[in-house]
């Protein structure tokens, strides 16, 4: 999930202290906001490894989201996107120089190594590092520790620390660029997809999974093909990949998102189609519930980078925000999950334990 920096909220609205907003439609309490590990707990350690997802569980996360691309031998494996190079040493590794190309990947010209140009036992030789290393140094520490982790193996983690812990601990994949894939690729990571679920009893409504996508026409062969929960992606800007003649924001009115309703169970948006400018809640969350749909907006994440300017301390693109100022807003607005970088923040919140918070 990527989008353009976050709407600019009213110092009034999101400063460093709690103050009061709007009432939302239906408030949301609380403890019964999901709070769905974003790439595992990748605040803390290199995203998309087993050992974020280990400690997003541990930490307390109700779900934890691997996004889902494919090798060239067909196996689902997490990684952000399908090029490599921001998240692997794949540039340093001379075996694999013949493997650059460029592709146009839904509009943009990538150059670089793409997981569908490895088979996994290749893919296994990389070593993960961090993505952002400005603003996540400690996370540098970890580099060159971890595999690429294929979507079976994630699963088994669950249930290993399931039986661990006693806790059911839920899975919400995304599938990266499914269209794309059939059309350049000749790959249906939809049909893999549907496979595994199957394979792992995770395809019927008892499921705690949730599967999410960017796109329109996949979400409609799943809802057809499996019974978990569906979320329909929404980004910052545009519209979905799949369908060029649709736009995000005709896709959020009542009655666009009454047909979401007809293929999906609920959407995943940008966090500024949730709050407004001045910290209040946009209708989003209301129509989408007058649709029957759950709403689970991404990422809150705690670095200034991340935040709203008036969530912002002073210092560097790293240094810790207030956070839990905009969860504060996300609760008001009545949200029912929210994608987060860092679950042990979030869960603390979620209890009213505010003691590492600016307003603490």
């Amino acid at each position: 999930m990527v989008a353009k920096p976050f709407l600019t909220l009213a110092l009034a609205a999101l400063a460093c202290a709690v103050l009061p907003l709007a009432p939302a439609a239906r408030a949301a309490s609380p403890e019964d906001i999901l709070i769905i590990a974003h790439r595992g707990a990748s605040g803390e350690r290199p995203e998309h490894t087993l050992a974020a997802y280990e400690r997003a569980i541990d930490q307390g996360a109700d779900y934890i989201e691997p996004d889902l691309v494919v090798t060239k031998d067909l196996v689902l494996v997490a990684r952000h996107e399908t090029e490599l190079s921001d998240t692997t040493d794949v540039a340093s590794r001379r075996e694999f120089e013949d493997r650059r190309r460029t592709k146009d990947i839904e509009g943009r010209r990538v150059t670089g190594w793409f997981a569908e140009d490895f088979t996994l036992a290749e893919l296994r030789t990389l070593r993960v590092k961090e993505r952002m290393p400005t603003v996540r140094p400690a996370n540098t520490t970890f580099d060159g520790l971890y595999q690429i982790p294929t979507f079976a193996e994630i699963v088994q983690l669950v249930r290993a620390k399931e039986a661990e812990t006693g806790r059911t601990i839920g899975l919400y994949p995304e599938l990266k660029h499914p269209t794309l894939l059939l059309e350049q690729e000749g790959i249906d990571v939809v049909d893999l997809l549907v496979r595994e679920l199957r394979q792992f009893d995770l395809d019927d409504a008892d499921a705690r999974v949730f599967v999410q996508i960017f796109e329109i026409g996949p979400l409609q062969r799943l809802d057809k093909r499996v019974d978990v929960p569906l979320i329909l992606l929404i980004s910052s800007q545009g519209g979905p990949y799949d369908e060029p003649t649709m736009r995000w924001d005709e896709i959020m009115t009542p009655s666009g998102l009454a047909e979401v309703a007809g293929y999906a169970d609920g959407i995943g948006p940008f966090m500024g189609h949730v709050l407004n400018a001045d910290g209040s809640p946009s209708t989003l969350v209301a129509d989408a519930h007058a649709a029957g749909l759950e709403i689970h907006p991404w990422t809150l994440r705690r670095e200034n980078v991340f935040l709203p300017p008036a969530a912002r301390r002073e210092g560097g693109e790293a240094t810790i925000g207030c956070y839990d100022a905009v969860w504060d807003a996300l609760v008001r607005a009545g949200v029912d999950g929210v994608f987060t970088d860092n679950p042990a923040e979030l869960v603390a919140l979620a209890a009213g334990d505010r003691s590492a918070a600016c307003a603490g």
